[in-house]
């Protein structure tokens, strides 16, 4: 039900509605993966400094 409605939203905004969310999981993936490589090469680093 939840995704019906979410959907019918999207739909009721035109191209929009579908390009907001996409650009929102564009950005979360985005800062993941910053997130993500920042840890490991760090950690990388700091082993080959020892």
């Amino acid at each position: 039900m939840m995704t019906t409605d979410c959907f019918a939203l999207m739909g009721s905004m035109g191209w929009m509605g579908w390009l907001m969310p996409l650009a929102v999981l564009l950005l979360l993936g985005l800062g993941i993966a910053a997130l993500a490589k920042t840890l490991f090469t760090s950690r990388a680093s700091r082993e080959d400094r020892s």
